[in-house]
């Protein structure tokens, strides 16, 4: 099949060895980081926040953090031009949902009068708390649904990237205890260029299952 999408998703593929001297420009960073916020989410929720690591300082931390666990994964971060946060929020409260709704009015989405209506859809919250009334169950998988837009966005972009559920959730959240009050971090995404002759896994090529094993068309 011959489409643009089609062709960024063939040639988007784990990076395994970055090129340190090769940075994504601020233009194109610009570009993801407005794809991250455009990004879809239950009820329009948006229970995450996007921690961007660029700076030395805050790439020594990240690189801390592979102290206990995932070792595979720490030789990207000071490779690699960024690293991304994927966070998702502990709890999430109908004073979040409140400030969705207000730029909602803001933005011309819904208007004043319509907003205690619109406060129906956090029944679904009340529908996913666990017994310590939080709801990372929930706000997880909404960080998920960022992380396969970001993919797609970095391989139109022609950027390279890796996918690192190998983190320790744990110590981030004492490294990054400021950034991440409230929110826990299971995945991260390491950006940048790979190394043309040590990343074996540029030229191998793509394989996924056959159509038929995945499709059902009704």
């Amino acid at each position: 099949m011959k489409h643009e999408i089609i062709n960024d998703l063939e040639n988007r593929y784990t990076t395994k060895k970055y090129d340190p001297s090769k940075k994504v420009s601020q233009d194109d960073l610009a570009v993801l980081l407005e794809a991250l916020r455009l990004s879809a989410s239950s009820i329009n929720s948006q229970p995450w926040k996007f921690i961007v690591i660029e700076s030395d300082e805050a790439k020594q931390r990240m690189h801390d953090s592979f102290a206990n666990m995932h070792q595979f994964n720490q030789h990207h971060i000071k490779a690699c031009s960024h690293v991304i946060l994927f966070a998702n929020k502990l709890e999430y409260t109908r004073s979040d949902y409140e400030t969705v709704l207000n730029k909602a009015i803001l933005d011309g989405r819904i208007t004043e009068e319509q907003k205690e209506a619109a406060f129906g859809s956090f029944k679904f919250v009340d529908l996913n708390v666990d017994e310590n009334n939080q709801h990372k169950a929930w706000t997880k998988p909404q960080a998920y649904l960022a992380l396969g837009n970001a993919l797609h966005t970095l391989a139109r972009l022609n950027i390279d990237s890796t996918t690192m559920e190998g983190v320790d959730s744990s110590l981030l959240g004492e490294l990054f205890s400021n950034e991440l009050k409230g929110y826990e971090c299971h995945v991260a995404l390491a950006v940048g260029y790979h190394h043309e002759s040590e990343d074996f896994n540029a030229t191998l090529p793509k394989s996924r299952k056959a159509f038929k094993d995945v499709i059902t068309v009704l």
